[in-house]
């Protein structure tokens, strides 16, 4: 498994922005394809974005931040990003990175994820 580590949650009034960072000491990030995940107070986790392991295929899987949320990486850095905008209060969750040793995310279902951060946790409030 892949040691991922989130940064960057925290407060932020509604319509703020927070950018979110997944690393690892323990591997390179640019073999695997990774995913951000949310899980809300007694909501299950739900997948929010994946990017490929080159950066070229994006998938957005929640509806609800298209246009507001943006996934990247930096392979160099052995960094993958998600940058979040126009922040809501339903944006509210524990976010995880996880990563898959697969090119792209296509097809993946959460499961599929074998190595999960400990998760950051985001609260939108004023």
């Amino acid at each position: 498994q892949l040691p991922l580590v989130e940064s960057g949650g925290g407060l932020v009034q509604p319509g703020g922005s927070l950018r979110l960072s997944c690393t690892t000491s323990g591997g390179t990030l640019g073999a695997y394809a990774i995913g951000w995940f949310r899980q809300a107070p007694g909501k299950e986790r739900e997948g929010v974005s994946c990017i490929s392991s080159s950066g070229d295929d994006i998938i957005e899987y929640e509806d609800s931040v298209k246009g507001r949320f943006t996934i990247s990486r930096d392979n160099a850095k052995n960094t993958v990003y998600l940058q979040m905008n126009s922040l809501k209060p339903e944006d509210t969750a524990v976010y995880y990175c996880a990563a898959v040793r697969l090119r792209t995310c296509k097809n993946s279902a959460q499961k599929d994820f074998g190595s999960w951060g400990q998760g950051t946790q985001v609260t939108v409030a004023s």
